[in-house]
């Protein structure tokens, strides 16, 4: 919008046969503007105002002759959205084609701050009914069809009717509070630095929405000093199996009554290919490159994450997709090991595929479930590790084999480049999160020092 600061005033012109009589009148940039009102108080009150923006340096509006900040302002006034209907329309507007995964870490991190920035908490309803009716149904467009339960509706007419508007944002303490609000949990503890650094970047891009709404001029959250958490993203080596112990462990699993024969293979692939529990769950046979001798190969193409049939298109607890981080169709080989090799050719042979061609199914048919994988490798772990190694994270989850296969190639002397191809990530992932000693390598290192420093000059 064009903007001038010729900005020059003129007396009060007084019409007696007018309801508003008394006339303030100035022109910007030649334009000539006026406002009328009821009383002379009224208009050397108006006036002063003006003359008050002039003497600030403030620019006014050339099409409307109010100083521009005052006209942001009615614009905001007349425009009004609450943060609770902004993130409804945030999430709405991107729901379409957008990862079911995605999906709940958009619903989680506005739960988090939503109840939070109200005007009053006064008749709230319990805060763990408010979080639940927030990320469940509030910001979860697939849920918007059904009638909520009672208690559900309650708590989101209450946020409705207490929700600040977003232009509140624009106050340094409201922002605080909402920061405030993504660094604990529910029950007020701390939540950890991946999850706050995660939804902030979230709230933030919603907020940037309401700027190109022109409900904001400007993203408040950089602004205000904040200091974020430091992250750990380094694998810490007690995740990280050996290879004996990786052996151990899947021997052990094949032991864990029906289930477990029919899941070696399956944390084979975590362990020997890197591969992610979501891409295990997607191998199809046609993807497969099985040598009876030698090296075989995986060509990747797809994730089937378990995320919740609330959140998916379909229906399904599980949302296909495409491999992480790269393009739908874009798709990974990764060699993999005689022993891997060896395995998938057993468990074909033993248990056929899917009608759809996956490698791992439950016995009727239907897609291998955390719940149930999880289990059988907390009890192969149970019976594997000391008590005392039990104690501690090591191969805690059985995405701590993906963890241990990684650390492996590069501890082996693999190329960091190729490391990061097999598994997946950029370099710069690769070696910030996957470059550690795997688990009592730590012995070997300290021999080669200990050698070295026990040499005499000849």
């Amino acid at each position: 919008m064009p903007t001038s600061y010729k900005v020059k005033f003129w007396e009060h012109r007084h019409r007696p046969d007018r309801r508003t009589p008394w006339m303030v009148r100035w022109t910007v940039a030649g334009r000539e503007f006026s406002e009328s009102y009821l009383t002379k108080t009224q208009a050397d009150g108006r006036k002063a105002e003006l003359l008050v923006a002039v003497a600030s340096h403030q620019p006014f509006d050339v099409e409307t002759g109010l100083p521009l900040a005052e006209l942001r302002k009615r614009q905001q006034e007349e425009n009004a959205v609450t943060w609770y209907q902004h993130g409804r329309n945030y999430v709405e507007a991107r729901w379409d084609g957008a990862p079911a995964k995605t999906r709940t870490t958009w619903a989680d991190a506005l739960a988090s701050v939503t109840f939070e920035l109200v005007s009053s908490k006064v008749g709230m309803p319990d805060k763990r009914v408010v979080r639940r009716a927030l990320y469940g149904w509030a910001f979860n467009v697939n849920r918007w069809t059904e009638e909520p339960p009672a208690e559900v509706a309650r708590a989101l007419a209450w946020v409705a009717r207490h929700s600040v508007d977003v232009s509140a944002l624009e106050d340094p303490k409201v922002v605080r509070k909402l920061l405030s609000a993504l660094s604990v949990k529910l029950d007020g503890t701390k939540a950890a630095a991946s999850t706050v650094l995660r939804k902030r970047r979230i709230v933030h891009h919603v907020i940037g929405r309401a700027v190109e709404d022109g409900l904001l001029t400007a993203n408040p959250l950089p602004l205000v000093q904040w200091q974020p958490p430091q992250v750990e993203e380094e694998v810490d080596p007690e995740y990280v199996m050996s290879p004996e112990q990786a052996a151990a462990m899947l021997e052990a699993v094949r032991r864990q009554g029906r289930r477990g024969p029919r899941l070696v293979a399956f944390f084979a692939c975590i362990y020997y290919a890197g591969m992610r529990p979501g891409e295990v769950v997607h191998l199809r046979r046609d993807r497969c490159v099985l040598p009876a001798e030698g090296w075989g190969k995986l060509n990747l193409n797809g994730n089937s994450p378990r995320v919740g049939s609330a959140w998916t298109d379909t229906g399904a607890s599980h949302d296909p997709r495409g491999l992480k981080h790269r393009a739908e169709k874009a798709t990974r080989p990764v060699p993999i090991p005689p022993e891997l090799v060896a395995l998938l050719r057993e468990h074909i042979e033993a248990y056929g595929t899917a009608p759809d061609g996956r490698l791992f199914r439950t016995f009727r048919d239907g897609m291998v479930q955390e719940s149930g994988y999880g289990v059988v490798w907390a009890a192969a772990r149970a019976e594997v590790l000391s008590p005392d190694e039990q104690a501690t994270p090591l191969a805690k989850r059985p995405y701590d084999g993906r963890h241990a296969g990684i650390s492996l190639w590069l501890a082996s002397g693999v190329a960091p480049a190729e490391c990061a191809r097999r598994a997946g990530h950029s370099i710069a992932v690769l070696l910030r999160v996957y470059a550690k000693c795997i688990h009592g390598d730590e012995d070997h290192a300290n021999r080669l020092i200990a050698e070295r420093l026990q040499r005499r000059p000849g």
